[in-house]
């Protein structure tokens, strides 16, 4: 499973850099232009940091997350790199990921988001397609379904999350600059994150 780990972040590195451009024009209408740059960027840095041959996931994870918080500028650097060191520290000295470790580096990232972004569900971040993602995983964990089958429903969650972003006005970062003119654009933090979640999903599915 360590080697999974390799192959999400390497898929998740490829589907960022593909999407870079779109990323980078959704946040030229609300934010500063550089989301998908930044991104491919840091994950590009990613890749040469991390060993498909190293057997700790956390330690992985919290290499991928420091990487990140040095090399993305903007708010997602430190966002997304304080989400992936979360998630590394409660998987610290794991060998294999299974459904509840998921959950538990979901939850991690979640708060380490919250802490680092002083932001709640509903603000137009990214919160807005991880925490319905989470919730959903959670429930169809509970209700009995397996890793992937709950993963699945979860991208779906956080797809329908980017949705819902169209709709809301932003009230953190530069995008609450705008204010009401902030309606009917998706936050780019809430795509790229699902476009994460999307890529871990492939990998476990085998594709």
């Amino acid at each position: 499973m360590a080697s999974e780990i390799y192959e999400c972040l390497s898929k998740i590195a490829g589907i960022i850099s593909e999407n870079k451009d779109f990323l980078t024009e959704l946040d030229r209408e609300i934010g500063d232009s550089d989301h998908g740059i930044n991104l491919a960027r840091g994950f590009s840095a990613v890749m040469e940091k991390v060993n498909p041959e190293d057997a700790d996931i956390g330690a992985t994870l919290k290499k991928s997350g420091m990487t990140l918080l040095s090399k993305v500028g903007g708010a997602s650097g430190p966002l997304y790199g304080t989400a992936y060191m979360e998630a590394g520290k409660v998987l610290a000295g794991k060998t294999e990921l299974d459904a509840e470790g998921l959950k538990s580096a979901f939850e991690a990232a979640i708060a380490g988001i919250q802490k680092r972004g002083k932001a709640v569900k509903g603000e137009k971040t990214m919160l807005d397609a991880i925490i319905p993602a989470y919730e959903t995983y959670s429930q169809k964990l509970s209700d009995g379904a397996d890793m992937i089958t709950a993963l699945e429903a979860a991208c779906n969650s956080a797809r329908e999350g980017v949705e819902y972003t169209k709709t809301i006005i932003a009230t953190k970062g530069r995008a609450s600059y705008l204010g009401e003119r902030s309606i009917g654009h998706q936050d780019p933090g809430a795509t790229s994150s699902t476009l994460m979640l999307e890529a871990v999903l492939d990998v476990l599915k085998g594709k």
